[in-house]
């Protein structure tokens, strides 16, 4: 497939998420892709990245999730919670390609998946982790636990990257269930899981490996893990509340393998993007650094040879899981699986 008819594609939904796409630009230029990049940006953009992002992505488009002269958002009038999920679906508009991947812009690329645009439609990431972490974060220290939650988020798809073709009938579709059906979780991620429910029997071409979309959940709960599958890792998602927009990570001993993708973001954010942004107000409230945030970094590093530990013995119990060989007498004893389900139940 030639580049010319194909795209990476993200959206912005207000600045922070602006530089984010800004940044998640140029680490796709860094690694070399053939590929145009298309962001789409929404009102929550301040003029001045608007202009940024139109000067740094071969094309954009400008997305209004609530504008009345569009008969598709009138659908949605009724349904103000699928204002997010809409504003992501615009992605399935753009027609003028054949196949796009959609990136969050909270992603960040390492290496070179220009093969991502070899995959058919609809192509995902499992809703899993290494080994045994999903992206909420939790660990669950009982594997009979684990292993049934692990079995069930392997059908759940993680709508951070996805291969998919444009297509407006596919976008009607999309936006037909969404009005109808809404989302089981109230964002994308329910609403493609239920829309693509039949991914979960599709061959093994529309499962992206877990190094396309390396969430720093993950990363920050199997440091073992990350040092043994680096290599591999092509796509970081930064989940959750710590965006690498919004901390700040000195340089010192005894910092993460969470704080080293935090720290290679920042410096493409230091060398192509920060010399370029407009010293305005606008841009100037984006708070980058957060010192506070060196708090849990230097808390986890005081404890990453204990976890390191406890992870070692985690996957061997993993292991005897999965060999059929688990220590029913012990640690995987009824007595504490029960225990295991009913406190993770009550966290609900």
């Amino acid at each position: 497939m030639t580049s010319d008819n194909t795209a990476w594609v993200t959206l912005a939904t207000n600045d922070g998420y602006a530089i984010g796409a800004l940044v998640l630009a140029h680490s796709l230029r860094n690694v070399g892709t053939t590929h145009k990049l298309h962001v789409l940006y929404t009102s929550g953009v301040s003029f001045n990245l608007r202009n940024k992002l139109e000067e740094v992505f071969d094309n954009s488009t400008e997305v209004n999730v609530l504008d009345s002269g569009d008969e598709a958002n009138l659908a949605l009038i009724g349904r103000p919670d699928l204002g997010v999920t809409f504003t992501k679906l615009h992605c399935w508009r753009l027609t003028q390609y054949n196949k796009c991947v959609f990136l969050d812009a909270d992603t960040f690329v390492v290496k070179n998946c220009d093969e991502l645009f070899d995959r058919p439609e609809f192509s995902a990431a499992p809703d899993i982790g290494w080994p045994d972490i999903f992206n909420t974060g939790i660990i669950f220290s009982n594997y009979a636990l684990n292993f049934i939650l692990k079995f069930i988020c392997r059908f759940i798809i993680f709508s951070g990257v996805f291969v998919y073709v444009p297509s407006l009938e596919t976008y009607n579709n999309l936006l037909q269930f969404a009005v109808t059906h809404g989302s089981f979780d109230g964002g994308d991620q329910g609403l493609l899981n239920a829309y693509f429910s039949g991914w979960r029997e599709w061959d093994a071409s529309h499962r992206l490996p877990f190094t396309y979309n390396v969430t720093t959940s993950a990363i920050f709960a199997y440091a073992a893990a990350v040092k043994r599958f680096a290599p591999q890792v092509k796509i970081v998602h930064f989940l959750g509340k710590q965006k690498p927009w919004l901390v700040h990570y000195e340089s010192g001993e005894g910092l993460t393998y969470l704080s080293d993708y935090h720290r290679e973001w920042r410096d493409l954010y230091s060398r192509m993007v920060q010399g370029h942004l407009p010293d305005t107000s606008e841009v100037s409230q984006i708070k980058l650094d957060f010192p506070h945030s060196m708090s849990d970094v230097v808390t986890f590093s005081s404890r990453l040879p204990e976890l390191t530990t406890t992870v070692r013995k985690e996957t061997s119990r993993l292991e005897a899981w999965e060999a059929g060989t688990p220590d029913y007498l012990g640690a995987d004893s009824f007595d504490n699986i029960k225990k295991a389900m009913e406190e993770s139940l009550l966290k609900q």
